[in-house]
């Protein structure tokens, strides 16, 4: 594959963060080059809340993907995640300029500006501003209205907003592991880039990523994003219910929701029981398996109820392509067939699979926001942006030999 680039993805999720580094096809194609995984600490329900802790583990995430690919990471497409992320559409209309009265990108960039001019509060920062789609004199659903005559162009747009601080602290953590930044995108964003298929998008599409701390949901119609929305539920909240249920560790309840844990109560077995150790009893006890799996159900049922309200308030009925659950917690046991029993249309479980390379381990639904970043970064990249993304081998024996076959097999 002739390299066009090298791209760097830092997802800082509530339990861990993953760095990702990726070369760009000229073909668009991403493969993966380095990866590092850590747990994370420093962080509650996505947002930052000690920046030392969390430079710590960004730091750690970066340093094992640099010794893994022999790359050096300096810049990198970062998600950002947590309750504060919120989004609204947001029309724009401009008088197209020019004596041909012809579409140009300058129209287009103007169409957009007025859009974005939309009041905003201070305490909020504008993450992304995606058009939707195009309207040319009246007529709607022009997806690129580049090179057409008109006299009016409108634009509608999604807009994606982040709290002010919250994003500050994830730029200082960021910055002081340093990494600079390219672009901030939106977790929800980022994990439909790596699952969602052209034809789900173009149908209508919910997308819900059950991360640890947060459940983020994004909304698509028309090929493009018109609801972003993040609820403060995750597979942590599972792993809590556990260990207040029966009585033990966040530990052993998150063990006991890996190793024995399901949705799906009903294909149990009434007479399973497991080992759990108790708080305050060193003996320890059995109980049923079906007990675990109740909690985990009675759990996950609320977050789905959850999703149904914000679906329907958003979209009822535009969702023809369903539901596609990724995430740590879309990995339990019978997840997908319970989201089907309460919200009633398709629920499907997926990963990333539009990647190549150093994917052992990574192809599963935990790794589809950082895999996702790639993807962004891969679609977003434009001929000028080339040189800018050309980072340098790592020293060591490892970066000297790889950026040497390089300069002679590009």
């Amino acid at each position: 594959m002739e390299r066009e680039a090298v791209l760097v993805g830092i997802d800082v999720g509530t339990t861990k963060v993953v760095a990702l580094i990726g070369e760009v096809g000229r073909d668009g194609g991403v493969t993966i080059i380095g990866k590092g995984t850590v747990p994370a600490s420093g962080l509650r329900k996505g947002v930052v809340v000690n920046i030392d802790q969390t430079v710590h583990s960004i730091t750690a995430a970066v340093e094992k993907a640099e010794r893994h690919s022999g790359w050096k990471i300096d810049r990198a497409f970062v998600s950002v995640g947590g309750q504060h992320v919120d989004g609204l559409n947001s029309p724009g209309q401009v008088a197209v300029a020019g004596p041909r009265r012809e579409v140009t990108q300058e129209d287009v960039n103007r169409s957009i500006e007025v859009a974005r001019a939309v009041s905003i509060p201070s305490t909020r920062e504008v993450l992304h501003v995606v058009p939707r789609g195009y309207t040319v004199d009246g007529q709607e659903g022009v997806m690129n209205p580049l090179g057409m005559s008109a006299v009016r162009l409108e634009v509608e747009t999604h807009i994606v907003t982040a709290s002010a601080t919250a994003v500050q602290n994830l730029t200082k953590c960021v910055t002081a592991a340093g990494v600079k930044i390219d672009e901030l995108v939106a977790g929800g964003l980022a994990s439909a880039e790596a699952v969602l298929s052209p034809t789900e998008r173009d149908l209508g599409v919910a997308v819900a990523d059950i991360g640890a701390g947060t459940t983020e949901l994004t909304l698509f119609a028309d090929g493009s994003p018109f609801h972003t929305a993040v609820l403060p539920v995750g597979g942590a909240n599972v792993t809590n219910d556990i260990a207040i249920g029966l009585k033990t560790s966040l530990q052993v309840a998150e063990s006991l929701k890996i190793d024995h844990g399901t949705c799906d109560v009903a294909g149990l077995d009434p007479d399973e029981v497991i080992s759990v150790t108790v708080l305050g009893d060193e003996a320890g006890r059995t109980v049923e398996r079906m007990e675990v799996c109740r909690i985990i159900e009675a759990r996950m049922r609320e977050t789905y109820e959850m999703l149904r309200t914000e679906i329907l308030a958003a979209a009822p009925g535009m969702l023809p392509a369903g539901l596609v659950l990724t995430g740590g917690g879309a990995q339990l046991g019978g997840a997908a067939a319970l989201g089907r029993e309460i919200l009633e249309m398709p629920v499907r479980v997926a990963a990333a699979t539009e990647v190549g390379g150093l994917v052992d381990g990574i192809l599963e639904p935990p790794y589809s926001t950082a895999i996702g970043l790639l993807l962004w970064g891969a679609r977003h990249l434009g001929a000028a942006d080339l040189t800018t993304y050309e980072s340098a081998p790592a020293g060591g024996l490892v970066g000297r030999i790889r950026g040497a076959l390089r300069s002679v097999f590009p």
